[in-house]
This record gives structure tokens, C-alpha cells and sequence, in this order.
């Protein structure tokens, strides 16, 4: 099935079609309106190899508030949406709870039956390749410290960061996806329940086989039923072997700080959002649901860790006019970060603002070439270590070949050996897997 290309979305804002496990491209985000500059190559330079020592832990089984960190505010006081957070990883990560007692109709458990029927061979294998065999090969590679991470471009994408960064506690995804309501699924009848959830597994599928989705994919979701994001985020703690503690809704304030919704504000909010890409479904829910903060536990344990998934478009002229995510992600400090699957945006001129966060603010990262390119990151004191083969961008996204950003991406690439052995992001025009770590000198 083709994909439009980069130059496609300039003219018209459009995003790809969904692909299957073996194509390079699963995901395109942003809207690019610049091109990086096309230049002759200008050379750049593999660097060392970085801390080790990431704890690597078993492979995983499906089955309070945490301190506050800089940015986010006071401790999470808005609406606790636990019980359709649980009902929802019950349904769509297939864990051994009860059915929700909303959906008392033995023909609803069939439903999820037949779902997880349907899924179970791509988790068992997701399970060994990724949270066993590539977790392994992380831990020699990840910071043992890694314990808060950023992830740009991450779709519904939670999952690749429990299996890279198992150490971390706070973990904040960023996209144009919106987190979605997680109420509209205790009034399904047993066949609208089976409907979703297949449209859920059709457009979620690639999730769970490479760990990437397509943008087409993921809009759609903005009108099920089954929130996609959160569906997504739900399944992938169920797949690591995790589970949720708590889900509130938030947004952000002008300085950075986040705000909890109430049951009051919620309920008052009744008029449908907008989406961040004009071409896009039109969501059915309210602003309120555009933000989502999920704490959650490896079963078993006792640490609560906390992920946040914030919508948003981090292309320059909307950051400069909505700048309260940057205030957010600044008063972090120095954190690790990954990318992924990012339509090589942060190569354009027009995604300077949040390429130059990226490069200021970054303790170490993890991306595939989609990540910023060695014409960025060496002026600004960082050492890039490659792994596996990058000969150029796929045809889909063929506006960016040749310019100095690929050439001085092909450069880096040709001064390794240095095997991946798993595919974690794009792959390459001749299907190469690779990945970046990144890091100041």
C-alpha cells in the first residue's frame, strides 16, 4: 500500500497509509512547511560509546500520587478516572480482571474473548522479541539513570519506552494525537463493542508488531468509541506487565504547570475539541480529554511511576503561539529523550524551536535518523554513535534526500560496523534497521 510523501503533507496536509511490519515508514507526524537546506556533505563524527548499564528485568506477564517533578505542578487533586482506565485494560490489553460491570452481558466478555484471540500471537511475540531480546541488548546501551523521559513524535507509541527505558519513572509522550474519552465504552451494546475493537486491532495493529503506527491510523481513532491513545497506552502496559493506579485529565498552564480537571469542569465541558491537523477527524470529545496522565505499577511492585501524554503541535509558529509546553518541558532540566518515527521533521526549518529544546535540554538519547541529524547535534557539543545501516531516506519521504542533514546522516552511518539487531523506528530505503544515541560531550 503507498504512503504520501512528505512533500504531500506540505501541499495538503495529508499523512500516510498504514503499513505492514516490513515497510520503512509507519507513522508521519507534524505538518513540515520548510525543507532542510540542500547542501554538499559536511562530514561528522561517530562518538564513543555511552554510559551502560541499564537494569534489564524479566520477561513480563499481562496482569497513591507520586512527588511531583519540576513542571508539573502540585500533586495530581482532579477527577480519578481508575475504574475506566482498569475497564479499559481489561478490554483491549486483555488482563485477568473481571468485565466491567457495565458491561454485564455475556455476549461483551465474547467480544473481548474473540480480541484477544485475535491479538495474542503478535503480544506473545512482541513479549519475546522486544520486552526479553531487545530489552537485553538496550541494557548494555541506556543510561542506568534514565529514570525521566521525553519521547517527541510518539503517536500512541508508549510501549517502545517500557521496553528502552525500564528504569523510568516519568515518562512524557508527545504528539498531534489526542488522549481521548474513556467513558463512551460502558454504554456499548455487545455488537458495537465487537465493531470497535476490531476497528481498534486494525488500526493499532503495527503497535504491536513494530511498536509504530500510522498518522491515518491513529485519526481515525479520534472518533471511536475506544479512545485510541488510551486504549494504546493500556494495552502496552498490559503487555510489559504493568498496570494502572490512577488517570486524570489535565491541561497546561501558562507557566508550565499542569492543571487537574474536576468532575465539575469535565461535566461542563460538553462542546467537541478540535483536532491539531486540519485534515484530520474532527474529535467527538471535549477539550478536557486532550491531555492524559496515567500513573501505573509493574504488577508486583510497589513503585508508581507516571506517564503523561500531552497533544500537541510542536512546529514553530504554534509553539510561539501556544509556548506553555515548552515552560513545561523546560523546567524538567536535563532529561534522557527518544525519537522515533518522526517524518525527519526535526530536519526542517520550520521544527527549529523544538530541535534547539531537543539539543539544550538532552542528558542522552535514543532515535533512529529521524532524530536530529549530525548538521545539528555536532555544532551543538554532541557525539552521535550509530548503529546498524542508514543509505538514505524511503522514497515516501524522499523530499529529504540529498540535503546536507542526509548526506551528514549517511557520513555517520558509513564510520560503523556496529549491528542492530532489531528494528526500533523506520528502517531505511533498502530496509536497513538502525538507531542514534546521542549525548553531550
Amino acid at each position: 500500500m503507498s504512503i504520501v510523501s512528505v512533500a504531500a503533507l506540505v501541499a495538503c496536509g495529508g499523512s500516510p497509509e498504514a503499513q505492514s511490519p516490513g515497510s520503512a515508514v509507519a507513522r508521519v507526524e507534524g505538518s513540515a512547511t520548510s525543507s532542510p537546506t540542500p547542501a554538499p556533505p559536511t562530514g561528522s563524527s561517530a562518538g564513543s560509546t555511552p554510559n551502560a548499564g541499564s537494569g534489564s528485568e524479566p520477561a513480563p506477564t499481562a496482569g497513591s500520587a507520586s512527588a511531583p517533578t519540576a513542571g508539573s505542578g502540585s500533586a495530581p487533586t482532579g477527577q480519578d478516572f481508575i475504574d475506566d482506565a482498569k475497564a479499559l485494560y481489561k478490554i483491549v490489553g486483555c488482563t485477568g480482571e473481571a468485565m466491567p460491570t457495565a458491561l454485564s452481558d455475556p455476549k461483551h466478555a465474547t467480544a473481548v474473548e474473540r480480541h484477544c484471540a485475535a491479538i495474542k500471537r503478535d503480544v506473545d511475540k512482541y513479549r519475546e522479541e522486544y520486552f526479553v531480546k531487545a530489552r537485553a541488548w538496550f541494557a548494555t546501551k541506556v543510561p542506568a539513570d534514565a529514570t525521566q523521559l521525553v519521547y517527541l513524535f510518539s503517536g500512541a507509541d508508549l510501549i517502545s519506552a517500557l521496553v528502552a527505558f525500564p528504569n523510568a519513572t516519568e515518562i512524557t509522550t508527545m504528539s498531534l494525537e489526542l488522549a481521548g474519552d474513556p467513558r463512551p465504552y460502558a454504554k456499548l451494546t455487545p455488537g458495537e463493542l465487537e465493531k470497535d475493537l476490531a476497528a481498534f486491532r486494525n488500526e493499532s495493529g503495527l503497535l504491536i508488531q513494530v511498536g509504530s503506527n500510522s498518522s491515518k491510523n491513529l485519526s481515525k481513532q479520534q472518533r471511536r468509541f475506544l479512545p485510541g491513545q488510551v486504549s494504546s497506552f493500556l494495552l502496552g502496559m498490559a503487555i510489559g506487565g504493568y498496570e494502572p493506579v490512577a488517570m486524570r485529565f489535565f491541561k497546561i498552564e501558562p507557566d508550565g504547570k499542569l492543571h487537574y480537571f474536576t468532575r465539575e469542569e469535565i461535566d461542563a465541558d460538553t462542546k467537541a475539541t478540535t483536532q491539531l491537523r486540519v485534515t484530520w477527524n474532527k474529535p467527538t470529545f471535549s477539550e478536557s480529554f486532550r491531555h492524559v496522565e496515567i500513573q501505573y505499577k509493574k504488577i508486583g511492585e510497589s513503585t508508581i511511576r507516571t506517564h503523561r501524554h500531552i497533544a500537541w503541535n510542536v512546529e514553530d509558529k504554534f509553539l510561539a503561539e501556544h509556548p506553555e509546553l515548552l515552560r513545561h518541558l523546560e523546567a524538567k532540566g536535563k532529561v534522557h529523550m527518544m525519537v522515533k518515527g518522526g517524518s525527519y521533521l526535526l530536519w526542517f526549518s520550520s521544527f527549529k524551536t523544538i530541535r534547539g529544546y531537543i539539543l539544550g535540554n538532552l542528558k542522552w538519547m535514543l532515535s533512529d535518523s529521524t532524530g536530529p541529524a549530525p548538521t545539528h547535534a555536532k555544532p551543538a557539543g554532541m557525539i552521535q554513535e550509530a548503529y546498524g545501516r542508514y543509505e538514505g531516506p524511503v522514497d515516501e519521504i524522499k523530499v529529504v534526500d540529498g540535503t546536507r542533514e542526509d548526506l551528514d546522516m549517511k557520513a555517520l552511518f558509513a564510520t560503523t560496523r556496529q549491528p542492530m539487531p532489531f528494528r526500533f523506528g523506520y528502517l531505511d530505503k533498502n530496509n536497513h534497521k538502525h538507531v542514534i544515541i546521542t549525548r553531550p560531550k
